[in-house]
């Protein structure tokens, strides 16, 4: 029996229960970076293709143009809501669990990741340009920009699962 003056011996089964919780816990922060992380690429995925079309159409007000700029500064606002978790649960994972840590493939990831977040950065200084009508820049131009956010996620996902370094 235990006394509340002495430790108490483990029980048989106290390292594993340990164990389980603490895997479970890892799981569910995994599945929710998982599920952030997808969800903000879908904003980076989607705001391009926004701009696409706004830089299809004639400079100077118009219903058109004032709806995607619209739509643009909604999605602009909420991927960058969806972003935060992503990043925090991420942070966890990493610093949290130590997953990765010292892992050449996670150095690699953490670079994608600041590379995301440029990019991120770089889509709401364009949408400031669009408002501003300073952006420059043809509807080709923005077709390309759109597959970066494609690269990385693929970068980013092959580093996670495969680890190849």
């Amino acid at each position: 029996m235990c006394d509340s003056n002495k430790a108490c011996p483990p029980g048989p089964m106290a390292g594993v229960f340990f164990e389980v919780t603490t895997l479970a816990a890892m799981l569910w922060v995994k599945a929710f970076h998982i599920v952030f992380v997808a969800s903000w690429f879908a904003g980076l995925f989607y705001l391009p293709r926004i701009y696409v079309n706004l830089a299809m159409v004639p400079p100077g007000p118009s219903p058109e143009r004032d709806r995607l700029l619209l739509m643009a500064r909604k999605l602009l606002r909420f991927t960058t809501l969806l972003s935060v978790p992503a990043l925090v649960l991420g942070l966890w994972l990493w610093l949290g669990y130590g997953i990765g840590a010292g892992s050449g493939w996670m150095h690699a990831k953490l670079l994608i990741v600041v590379l995301t977040v440029g990019y991120h950065h770089v889509c709401a200084r364009m949408l400031r340009r669009f408002e501003a009508g300073q952006e420059q820049r043809g509807h080709v131009w923005f077709r390309w920009f759109n597959e970066a956010p494609v690269l990385m996620l693929v970068a980013a996902v092959v580093l996670v699962v495969v680890k190849p370094f």
